[in-house]
């Protein structure tokens, strides 16, 4: 079966969001999940390679995929807006994909700053089937993650230069269950030669999620 794909533009807080929702291939929906991309400063949109693995590993579980472009970038209206309005973007966005597949759950992943947009935004929620942080930073505060008690799972470079393992594993230690950590071999934070692992490992991961094997395989 082709890969089904939409583009749409979704009301944002500050003005239209460029947006693409996907469908698995095979078979109904389990979930919906929104993925948030890169530092709208340093080049990230829906379309980083990560990203778009991301995105291609949760569809292969069984996931529908909502990608979409913070404000300022691509097509996306208004302007960069130092993380706050990052996460009302994200928030909207999210609303829009819950209103669409009322029916299923709803979960949040994102790479870099949007598994740091993500993460914030997800542990102010109820509801979240899981929050996935590809690629999570370890300088900024992370102090709101300590108490966050939607299931989170971290998967990571083992070669990350912004989210170094042992400052990872340090903030990790601190966090509150349910949890889960991942590490990919790959040469930088954006996963260079380790980017067929990193979707494997995103697809394995939800689908253990999915199956109910979350007290087996978290901790």
């Amino acid at each position: 079966m082709s890969r089904r794909i939409e583009s749409h533009f979704l009301a944002g807080p500050a003005g239209r969001l460029e947006a693409l929702v996907e469908e698995p291939e095979d078979g109904a929906a389990h979930s919906a999940v929104l993925v948030c991309h890169p530092h709208p400063l340093y080049g990230g949109t829906m379309h980083n390679k990560v990203v778009f693995r991301i995105a291609r590993g949760l569809r292969r579980a069984g996931l529908v995929v909502l990608r979409f472009n913070f404000r300022g970038v691509g097509r996306s209206q208004g302007e960069y807006a130092q993380i706050a309005g990052e996460i009302e973007d994200a928030r909207a966005a999210l609303g829009w994909l819950r209103q669409r597949y009322q029916g299923l759950p709803f979960a949040l992943a994102g790479f870099s700053f949007g598994a740091q947009v993500i993460t914030r935004l997800g542990c102010a929620l109820e509801g979240a089937r899981f929050l996935m942080a590809v690629g999570h930073p370890t300088e900024r505060g992370n102090d709101y993650l300590e108490d966050c008690p939607v299931p989170k799972i971290f998967v990571q470079s083992t070669h990350d230069e912004f989210g170094p393992r042992p400052q990872l594993e340090t903030l990790y230690a601190k966090l509150v269950q349910p949890k889960q950590l991942i590490w990919v071999e790959a040469a930088d934070h954006f996963f260079a030669g380790g980017l067929d692992e990193l979707e494997q490992a995103v697809k394995s991961s939800v689908e253990a999620v999915a199956a109910g094997e979350m007290d087996k395989r978290w901790a």
